[in-house]
C-alpha cells in the first residue's frame, strides 16, 4: 500500500458484491434472515473513474443501525466511493468476534475505520467526526461551536435514549445474534427498554412539530438527524417491531423526508431487513 490506497473488496457506493474477511463473496442463505447477511446493493456508477478508496471499514450488514449510521453519513457527505467495504458475517458464531477482527478492535463492535498507516478508529461518532473533517463539503456535524454542540446534544439523546435501548431490547427480548453470542435474556428488560425508548421519541416529535424539517432547524440535515432516522428504521425492523413513525405524527414526516433523500435510497437500497424499504431492492 505504497500509495497509501486500499485495493479493497467493494466500495460503499460500488457495484461488487460484499465479501467477508479473507473469503470468497458471501452466499445468499434462503433459510436465514438476509438482513444478517449481506450488505446493502448499492447504486451503479456513471461511466468515468472511481476516485481511489483512502480507507478501509469493518462493518455489518445493513440491518444493524450503527453501521448504517456511519454509511448515511457517507452517502449524505458524498464520500461512498472514498471507503472499501468488509461486511462481516454476523451469524452464527460472528466473524467481528474472532481474533483478526479483535486485533483491530478489542471490543468486537463494528464499524472499525482503517487508515492507511494502520491506525484504527473505533466509535460511530469518532469515526464520522474524523471523515467530517477530513475531507471538504459540507460539515454534517455542524459549522459553527454553536452547531457542533447543538448536535452532539441531540445526538447523545437520541443514540442514549432511543437507539441503543432499542438496541437493547432487539438484544435481551429475542437473543438478537443467537444464543452463541447473546448471553442474556432478559424480556422484563427489555420491555423496559422498549417503553423508555417510546417515551423519549415522543419528546423528539414534540421538538419537530413547531414545523422545521430538522433537529437543528436548518436545510439540511445532521448527523443527529441521521442517528435519529437509523432509529425509526430500527424501530421497524421485525424483531423490535415498534414502529417510531406510526406512534408520533412529526416523527411520520421526519422519517418520509428521509425517504426520498438520494443518501437513504443509496444507503438501504437493499431494504435493511425492513418491509416497508423492500422496494428500494427492485428499483
Amino acid at each position: 500500500m505504497s500509495d497509501g490506497s486500499f485495493a479493497g473488496p467493494v466500495r460503499l457506493n460500488g457495484s461488487r458484491r460484499r465479501t467477508r474477511t479473507g473469503s470468497a463473496p458471501v452466499p445468499t442463505r434462503r433459510d436465514a434472515p438476509s438482513a444478517y447477511l449481506r450488505g446493502p446493493a448499492c447504486p451503479e456508477h456513471s461511466s468515468g473513474a472511481r476516485p481511489v478508496a483512502e480507507f478501509r471499514v469493518y462493518t455489518s450488514p445493513s440491518a444493524f443501525p450503527n453501521p448504517q449510521r456511519l454509511r448515511l453519513f457517507c452517502h449524505e457527505k458524498g464520500i461512498a466511493d472514498r471507503i472499501d467495504e468488509v461486511i462481516y458475517d454476523m451469524t452464527p458464531g460472528g466473524e467481528q468476534r474472532g481474533w483478526r477482527h479483535l486485533k483491530r478492535n478489542p471490543w468486537g463492535e463494528t464499524p472499525t475505520l482503517e487508515l492507511p498507516d494502520g491506525t484504527y478508529l473505533a466509535e460511530t461518532a469518532g469515526i464520522v467526526r474524523f471523515l467530517d473533517g477530513h475531507f471538504p463539503g459540507r460539515r454534517i456535524m455542524g459549522d459553527s461551536a454553536l452547531e457542533q454542540g447543538q448536535d452532539q446534544m441531540w445526538d447523545d439523546r437520541i443514540w442514549v435514549q432511543i437507539l441503543y435501548r432499542l438496541t437493547t431490547a432487539f438484544h435481551v427480548l429475542h437473543e438478537g445474534l443467537g444464543h452463541k453470542l447473546e448471553l442474556t435474556r432478559n424480556p422484563q428488560w427489555g420491555e423496559h427498554c422498549r417503553k423508555e425508548a417510546i417515551a423519549h421519541a415522543g419528546l423528539v416529535d414534540r421538538h419537530l412539530a413547531d414545523g422545521r424539517d430538522w433537529l437543528l432547524g436548518g436545510p439540511e440535515p445532521t448527523f443527529a438527524d441521521i442517528t435519529l432516522c437509523t432509529a425509526v428504521a430500527f424501530s421497524k425492523f421485525g424483531p423490535v417491531a415498534t414502529p417510531l413513525d406510526e406512534r408520533f405524527e412529526s416523527l411520520d414526516r421526519f422519517w418520509q423526508r428521509w425517504k426520498q433523500r438520494p443518501a437513504f435510497r443509496a444507503a438501504y437500497r437493499d431494504g435493511g431487513g425492513i418491509e416497508e424499504l423492500a422496494g428500494l431492492a427492485a428499483n
